[in-house]
C-alpha cells in the first residue's frame, strides 16, 4: 500500500529529500547532510498542510497545553517552566498550564519557543510521522521551533539522533560543522564535549544555508548545527528519527548473555581490581566464555530481542473510541474493516490447534483456524467481514467484532479487495 502524506500522493519520504531513496540511503543516510530546496521537492504548498502559525496559535491558546510540551528558550538556556504556566482554573486540578499571554511576553522579548511531542497531539503531523516512519521503519518524534527575527534559540550543538528539518514560515539560516564525535549515541549527548564543539563552531562550517518555506535539510547525528532567524519570525518543524545501531546489537547480545553461566560466575574472594596481573586470567577467561556464547548466538534470537525493545518506541494511528464500538455493535457481513494504521503485529504458532498473535506489550491468543483470516483483514486494505475466510457469517462476526474491541482493524470506508 503507497504511504501518503496529508495533502500529498507521494510517499512520505518523498516530501523531505530530493534524491532517490537508494541514493539517499547510500549518500546520506547517517553520512552526510541532504540539502533539498522546495523547488526540488515540488511538493503543492511546501509544508503549510503539517503546521502554520495559525496552528502555533491553536495550540498555545486553544488546546490546554502543559509540560512538557512547550519549553521556551532565551539566549541557549530553556527557562524555567513557571515563567510560562500557572493553574489551569476553575475545575482543573492542574498546576502547569501553558499561559497564553506569558509565552506572548516572553516571546516579545526575544524566546524561542519549542513545542514538544507534536507527533501526539497535532493530528497533521502525527499523520504525516506515521507514514514517515513507516518508510524509514524507524520511531520518530517531531517538536518545531518558533523563533523572534534576529534571533536565536541555542548555541551549536549536535544531536544523537538523525533530523530532518522541515522549513514552515520565515526564513533561517543554518551553519553546520562536521562531528566531534562521529555517530554518538544516546548516553553520548554534546554537552560533555562542550568545549570542542564550541571551538570546532568557531570554523569554517561545512555548510551554510539558508532555509525558506518548504525547503528541508537532513542531518545525521553528531553533526554540529545552530541556526538564526532572518528578518522575521521562522517556523520549523525537526523530526527526529531514533537510531538503530550496532552497539544496539551489542548490548542485546550482552543481556542474551545472562543465560550463560560462566559469564553469570562470581569472582574469587578477595580479588584485587586495582591490580592488572590480577585481572589478567579472569578477563582471559570471560573472554573465551563470551566469545563461546557469541560463536552458538543466532540471529532469530537477537531480532526477537530487537523486536521486543523497538516496537513500544511506536504507536499506531488513533481510534476513535466511541465510534469503534458503536461499530462493533452495528456490525455485518458488508461491513468494512481495515488493519490499524501503524499496528505491529506477528502471528505464530502456538501448537496444532491455536496461534498467537504477537502485538506491542500484550499477546492474543486464537483458534488455528482463524489464522488466515487474521492475515487477510491485516492486510492493509479495507475487507468486507463477510469475506473473511471462515466458515460461518457468524464466525466472521465474531473475529472482526473482537479485533475491533481490541483495537486492532478500525471501520473501512473505501472499496474492499
Amino acid at each position: 500500500m503507497t504511504i501518503e502524506a496529508p495533502g500529498d500522493d507521494r510517499p512520505a519520504l518523498a516530501r523531505v529529500i530530493a534524491a532517490e531513496p537508494d541514493k539517499f540511503a547510500a549518500a546520506h543516510w547517517g553520512r552526510a547532510p541532504l540539502l533539498s530546496r522546495a523547488a526540488e521537492l515540488a511538493g503543492p504548498d511546501g509544508f503549510a498542510d503539517l503546521l502554520s502559525p495559525h496552528a502555533v496559535d491553536e495550540l498555545l491558546s486553544g488546546r490546554g497545553l502543559r509540560t512538557p510540551f512547550l519549553r521556551v528558550a532565551r539566549n541557549g538556556k530553556v527557562l524555567p517552566a513557571a515563567e510560562f504556566t500557572g493553574p489551569g482554573g476553575a475545575g482543573a486540578e492542574i498546576a502547569d498550564q501553558v499561559h497564553d499571554d506569558k509565552v506572548m511576553a516572553l516571546y516579545a522579548s526575544g524566546a524561542t519557543l519549542v513545542l514538544q511531542g507534536l507527533h501526539r497531539i497535532w493530528p497533521p503531523l502525527a499523520e504525516f510521522t506515521r507514514r514517515l516512519g513507516a518508510d524509514l521503519r524507524r520511531p520518530l518524534q517531531v517538536n518545531a521551533y518558533l523563533t523572534p527575527p534576529q534571533s536565536q534559540g541555542f548555541s551549536t550543538h549536535y544531536d544523537t539522533h538523525d533530523v530532518f528539518v522541515l522549513q514552515i514560515d520565515g526564513t533561517k539560516r543554518w551553519r553546520i560543522h562536521e562531528p566531534v564525535l562521529p555517530d554518538p549515541l544516546e548516553q553520548q549527548a554534546w554537552g560533555g564535549r562542550a568545549d570542542e564543539v564550541a571551538a570546532t563552531a568557531e570554523g569554517e562550517p561545512a555548510l551554510d544555508v539558508e532555509l525558506a518555506p518548504g525547503d528541508a535539510l537532513y542531518l545525521p547525528r553528531g553533526w554540529l548545527h545552530s541556526a538564526q532567524a532572518q528578518g522575521g519570525r521562522s517556523l520549523h518543524v525537526t523530526v527526529g528519527v531514533r537510531a538503530l545501531t550496532r552497539y544496539a546489537l551489542v548490548e542485546e547480545l550482552l543481556r542474551a548473555a545472562t543465560a550463560d553461566r560462566r559469564l553469570r560466575a562470581t569472582l574469587p574472594l578477595g580479588l584485587d581490581v586495582t591490580d592488572p596481573d590480577a585481572i589478567e586470567p579472569e578477563l582471559t577467561e570471560t573472554v573465551e566464555a563470551l566469545r563461546d556464547w557469541l560463536s552458538g548466538t543466532g540471529p532469530a534470537e537477537i531480532a526477537e530481542r530487537l523486536t521486543t525493545r523497538d516496537w513500544p518506541s511506536a504507536r499506531p494511528a488513533p481510534i476513535a473510541p466511541l465510534a469503534q464500538l458503536d461499530y462493533a455493535a452495528g456490525l455485518g457481513p458488508d461491513s468494512l474493516v481495515e488493519v490499524r494504521a501503524g499496528l505491529r503485529w506477528r502471528l505464530v504458532e502456538d501448537g496444532p490447534d491455536h496461534v498467537v498473535l504477537r502485538l506491542t506489550g500484550r499477546t492474543l491468543r486464537f483458534p488455528a483456524y482463524c489464522a488466515p483470516a487474521l492475515r487477510w483483514a491485516f492486510g492493509g486494505d479495507p475487507v468486507r467481514v463477510g469475506d473473511l475466510p471462515l466458515d460461518t457469517d457468524e464466525d466472521r462476526l465474531v473475529l472482526a467484532r473482537r479485533l475491533l474491541r481490541e483495537a486492532l482493524v478500525v471501520p473501512g470506508f473505501t472499496a474492499p479487495r
